[in-house]
């Protein structure tokens, strides 16, 4: 497989602050990688190192097989599209697009064609003559984007460009930007803080937090099985439910929660997620012969597995609860339940009429598959 970056063990203080701490990642040459976290966890200054604003203390970036110690940014081959966009608003769009061409001595004719080329995979014919004040937020977004493509990089940094968006307008960002990407073909390292877009438009995805990466992998395997409790909390919404001890019955664990209920978990739940460390345990608790109980810290589930009935069904965990709150969230109905042998839960379901019209205080009747869910440590 055809790496196009390879970080291996990198470290950076400041001052006496670990910001990053031997962090080691690989990415493929046309994939979109997100590096995803909260404020501070590090992602923007490992940004700052592949493109050589800032210097490692420690470990070896190597890009496109060239170790990259002590080469300037002018001499790597990757362009960085910042925050705040950094766009000249003394020059027209025309200008700031091809500033890196006109830096790089190219010939007019060749800046021409390469001007209307990148116009036209941006969406921005016809704008060539207007002013930065004079752009929405997206067209400015285009722009920069735009200048960075414009030199034909072969990675291309973004440091969280839409957070100064709208919602509306930074929805709309995301799809052009992957289809940006699967147009041509550059390799993206994206950093944000936002759950949603690194799902949106990642190929992969490496969750940090306070200078370590705590799990990386598509957006698909992060989302369905967290490593942890700090994953699964941030990247999307989910029911933490405490679990005092497993038992066993033929192909069923039972856990018995800290609330006094149980749940019934199938043996063969999360097929997909055997490097889960919560799996792991249940896995060596399994063929260990179960003379003794394990006690995972967490079952955890996501709202959206859990539907709202009017009656048992078989195969289920049901539980009874009252309804606290009813979130309407458009497409959405989220539903505040207070379980006696579970706590606090989180229900999702679609607001299609399906379920019956409940209001706030009412008991309702909830479940899930025996095979949903999944077991995390912290």
């Amino acid at each position: 497989m055809n790496y196009i970056v390879l970080v291996e063990d990198i470290s950076k203080s400041y001052g006496n602050v670990l910001a990053v701490d031997k962090v080691s990642f690989k990415v493929r040459e046309g994939e979109f990688f997100s590096l995803l976290g909260p404020s501070g966890c590090g992602k923007t200054t490992i940004l700052r190192i592949l493109g050589g604003f800032i210097e490692q203390d420690e470990g070896v970036v190597i890009i496109d097989g060239k170790d990259m110690k002590g080469i300037p940014p002018n001499r790597r081959d990757t362009a960085m599209v910042f925050q705040n966009l950094a766009l000249f608003p003394h020059m027209d769009v025309r200008e700031n697009i091809t500033y890196g061409l006109k830096k790089r001595r190219f010939p007019s004719h060749k800046i021409k064609t390469e001007l209307e080329n990148i116009l036209e995979i941006v969406d921005l014919k016809g704008f060539e003559t207007r002013r930065i004040s004079e752009l929405s937020g997206g067209q400015q977004q285009r722009v920069a984007l735009a200048r960075s493509l414009i030199v034909k990089p072969k990675i291309l940094l973004l440091d969280e460009p839409l957070a100064s968006l709208d919602k509306k307008l930074r929805v709309s960002m995301q799809g052009e930007l992957k289809e940006i990407q699967k147009r041509i073909g550059t390799t993206f390292l994206y950093v944000t803080h936002d759950q949603g877009e690194a799902l949106t438009m990642s190929d992969s995805i490496a969750v940090m937090n306070e200078g370590i990466i705590i799990q990386m992998g598509t957006p698909d395997s992060i989302y369905n099985c967290p490593w942890n409790i700090f994953t699964a909390d941030f990247i999307g919404a989910g029911n933490f439910i405490p679990v005092s001890s497993i038992g066993k019955d033929n192909h069923m664990f039972i856990l018995d929660t800290k609330n006094g209920g149980k749940i019934f978990l199938h043996d063969d739940f999360k097929k997909g997620c055997r490097d889960v460390p919560g799996i792991k345990k249940i896995r060596a608790f399994k063929s260990s012969g179960f003379k003794e109980k394990i006690t995972p810290p967490v079952f955890f589930i996501r709202p959206e597995k859990i539907r709202i009935t009017g009656k048992p069904q078989g195969n289920k965990n049901f539980f009874n609860g009252k309804v606290r709150s009813i979130i309407f969230e458009g497409p959405d109905i989220r539903f505040e339940v207070i379980s006696g042998s579970l706590g606090k839960i989180r229900i999702e379901v679609k607001n299609d009429g399906s379920f019956p019209d409940f209001k706030e205080n009412d008991t309702i009747l909830f479940y899930w598959d025996y095979t949903d869910g999944i077991l995390l440590e912290y």
